[in-house]
Protein backbone atom coordinates (compact mmCIF):
# COMPACT_ATOMS: atom_id res chain seq x y z
CA UNK A 1 0.00 0.00 0.00
CA UNK A 2 1.29 3.36 -0.46
CA UNK A 3 2.20 5.58 2.35
CA UNK A 4 -0.48 8.23 1.14
CA UNK A 5 -3.25 7.01 -0.58
CA UNK A 6 -4.25 7.94 -3.70
CA UNK A 7 -6.54 11.41 -4.16
CA UNK A 8 -9.10 10.73 -6.25
CA UNK A 9 -11.82 13.04 -7.62
CA UNK A 10 -14.82 11.48 -9.79
CA UNK A 11 -16.97 13.89 -11.52
CA UNK A 12 -20.35 14.49 -13.12
CA UNK A 13 -23.16 17.02 -14.03
CA UNK A 14 -25.00 17.26 -10.98
CA UNK A 15 -22.92 15.28 -8.17
CA UNK A 16 -26.86 13.18 -7.56
CA UNK A 17 -26.11 9.87 -8.71
CA UNK A 18 -22.87 8.35 -11.02
CA UNK A 19 -20.01 10.24 -9.39
CA UNK A 20 -21.56 9.52 -5.70
CA UNK A 21 -21.73 5.36 -6.80
CA UNK A 22 -18.27 6.00 -7.74
CA UNK A 23 -17.03 7.48 -5.05
CA UNK A 24 -18.45 5.32 -2.24
CA UNK A 25 -17.82 2.60 -4.15
CA UNK A 26 -13.80 3.19 -4.45
CA UNK A 27 -13.70 4.31 -1.23
CA UNK A 28 -15.06 1.11 0.30
CA UNK A 29 -13.33 -1.37 -2.41
CA UNK A 30 -10.07 0.57 -1.98
CA UNK A 31 -9.88 -0.26 1.20
CA UNK A 32 -7.28 2.70 2.43
CA UNK A 33 -5.56 3.13 -0.75
CA UNK A 34 -7.46 5.87 -2.34
CA UNK A 35 -9.12 8.85 -0.99
CA UNK A 36 -12.38 9.54 -2.79
CA UNK A 37 -14.19 12.70 -3.72
CA UNK A 38 -16.59 13.57 -5.64
CA UNK A 39 -18.21 16.70 -7.23
CA UNK A 40 -20.34 18.31 -10.50
CA UNK A 41 -20.23 20.93 -12.61
CA UNK A 42 -23.61 22.13 -11.92
CA UNK A 43 -24.61 20.11 -8.76
CA UNK A 44 -27.72 19.50 -8.25
CA UNK A 45 -27.66 20.21 -4.45
CA UNK A 46 -29.07 16.94 -3.12
CA UNK A 47 -28.37 13.22 -3.49
CA UNK A 48 -30.93 11.11 -5.19
CA UNK A 49 -32.61 8.58 -2.81
CA UNK A 50 -32.07 5.93 -5.48
CA UNK A 51 -28.05 6.11 -5.35
CA UNK A 52 -28.28 6.08 -1.82
CA UNK A 53 -30.44 3.14 -1.51
CA UNK A 54 -28.91 1.41 -4.02
CA UNK A 55 -25.86 1.44 -2.59
CA UNK A 56 -27.57 0.39 0.73
CA UNK A 57 -29.11 -2.42 -0.36
CA UNK A 58 -26.88 -3.87 -3.09
CA UNK A 59 -23.24 -2.96 -1.58
CA UNK A 60 -23.97 -2.44 2.44
CA UNK A 61 -22.88 1.11 2.13
CA UNK A 62 -24.19 3.51 4.14
CA UNK A 63 -24.01 6.90 1.91
CA UNK A 64 -26.50 8.73 3.95
CA UNK A 65 -24.01 11.18 4.41
CA UNK A 66 -23.24 12.23 0.65
CA UNK A 67 -23.65 15.17 -0.52
CA UNK A 68 -24.11 17.07 -3.96
CA UNK A 69 -20.99 19.73 -4.20
CA UNK A 70 -19.61 21.81 -6.81
CA UNK A 71 -16.02 21.05 -8.17
CA UNK A 72 -15.42 24.60 -7.02
CA UNK A 73 -14.58 23.60 -3.51
CA UNK A 74 -11.98 21.35 -4.77
CA UNK A 75 -10.15 23.88 -7.28
CA UNK A 76 -7.42 24.01 -4.88
CA UNK A 77 -7.08 20.24 -4.11
CA UNK A 78 -3.81 18.37 -6.05
CA UNK A 79 -5.65 15.35 -7.07
CA UNK A 80 -3.50 12.27 -8.35
CA UNK A 81 -6.94 11.25 -10.87
CA UNK A 82 -9.86 12.84 -12.00
CA UNK A 83 -12.17 10.40 -13.21
CA UNK A 84 -15.26 11.57 -15.26
CA UNK A 85 -18.79 9.58 -15.44
CA UNK A 86 -20.47 11.35 -18.05
CA UNK A 87 -19.72 13.35 -21.04
CA UNK A 88 -20.89 16.93 -20.21
CA UNK A 89 -18.49 16.63 -17.21
CA UNK A 90 -15.55 15.42 -18.94
CA UNK A 91 -16.28 18.08 -21.73
CA UNK A 92 -16.18 20.94 -19.12
CA UNK A 93 -13.60 19.10 -17.11
CA UNK A 94 -11.39 21.79 -15.52
CA UNK A 95 -7.64 22.31 -15.49
CA UNK A 96 -6.27 20.61 -12.01
CA UNK A 97 -3.36 21.75 -9.98
CA UNK A 98 -0.50 19.20 -10.58
CA UNK A 99 -1.60 17.96 -13.82
CA UNK A 100 -3.59 14.87 -12.21
CA UNK A 101 -4.01 11.90 -14.48
CA UNK A 102 -7.68 12.30 -16.16
CA UNK A 103 -9.86 9.42 -16.92
CA UNK A 104 -13.33 8.76 -18.37
CA UNK A 105 -15.31 6.34 -17.11
CA UNK A 106 -19.19 7.09 -18.66
CA UNK A 107 -21.79 5.68 -17.71
CA UNK A 108 -25.82 6.46 -18.86
CA UNK A 109 -27.25 8.97 -16.52
CA UNK A 110 -29.79 6.73 -13.86
CA UNK A 111 -31.52 9.99 -12.78
CA UNK A 112 -33.24 10.29 -16.02
CA UNK A 113 -34.74 6.96 -16.03
CA UNK A 114 -38.35 6.53 -16.16
CA UNK A 115 -41.21 4.08 -15.06
CA UNK A 116 -42.36 2.79 -11.83
CA UNK A 117 -39.88 3.03 -8.84
CA UNK A 118 -38.95 -0.21 -9.18
CA UNK A 119 -37.98 0.49 -12.41
CA UNK A 120 -35.74 3.32 -11.60
CA UNK A 121 -33.87 1.69 -9.04
CA UNK A 122 -33.10 -0.85 -11.89
CA UNK A 123 -31.58 1.61 -13.67
CA UNK A 124 -29.46 2.75 -10.54
CA UNK A 125 -28.43 -0.75 -10.09
CA UNK A 126 -27.51 -1.47 -13.41
CA UNK A 127 -25.45 1.65 -13.36
CA UNK A 128 -23.80 1.17 -9.87
CA UNK A 129 -22.96 -2.52 -11.24
CA UNK A 130 -20.89 -0.88 -14.44
CA UNK A 131 -19.00 1.32 -11.88
CA UNK A 132 -18.63 -1.32 -9.41
CA UNK A 133 -16.78 -3.74 -12.03
CA UNK A 134 -14.53 -0.86 -12.99
CA UNK A 135 -13.42 0.43 -9.84
CA UNK A 136 -12.94 -3.38 -9.20
CA UNK A 137 -10.52 -3.73 -12.47
CA UNK A 138 -8.62 -0.41 -11.06
CA UNK A 139 -8.28 -2.10 -7.43
CA UNK A 140 -7.02 -4.69 -8.88
CA UNK A 141 -3.54 -2.84 -10.23
CA UNK A 142 -0.48 -3.19 -7.99
CA UNK A 143 0.76 -0.32 -6.53
CA UNK A 144 3.59 -0.64 -8.85
CA UNK A 145 1.21 -0.29 -11.78
CA UNK A 146 -0.52 2.30 -10.42
CA UNK A 147 2.31 4.80 -9.96
CA UNK A 148 1.84 6.52 -12.79
CA UNK A 149 -1.83 5.84 -12.96
CA UNK A 150 -1.93 5.40 -17.04
CA UNK A 151 -3.67 1.89 -15.84
CA UNK A 152 -6.76 4.21 -14.82
CA UNK A 153 -7.37 4.90 -18.64
CA UNK A 154 -7.04 1.46 -19.60
CA UNK A 155 -9.62 -0.04 -17.32
CA UNK A 156 -12.26 3.05 -19.33
CA UNK A 157 -10.98 1.95 -22.84
CA UNK A 158 -11.40 -1.55 -21.61
CA UNK A 159 -15.21 -0.43 -20.82
CA UNK A 160 -15.58 1.30 -24.02
CA UNK A 161 -14.39 -1.46 -26.72
CA UNK A 162 -16.85 -3.54 -24.60
CA UNK A 163 -19.94 -1.68 -24.72
CA UNK A 164 -18.89 -0.75 -28.29
CA UNK A 165 -19.08 -4.58 -28.97
CA UNK A 166 -22.24 -5.32 -27.09
CA UNK A 167 -23.74 -2.40 -29.21
CA UNK A 168 -23.23 -4.48 -32.75
CA UNK A 169 -24.66 -7.31 -31.54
Amino acid sequence: MPTTPYKVLILCTGNSARSILGEYLLRAKGRGRFEVHSAGSHPTGRVNPLAVRTLREKYGLDASAARSKSWDEFKSVKFDLVITVCDNAKEACPVWPGQPVIAHWGSPDPAGATGTEEEKFRCFVDVASQIARRVDRFCAFPDEELRDLAAVRAVGDQFKLANEKEMKR
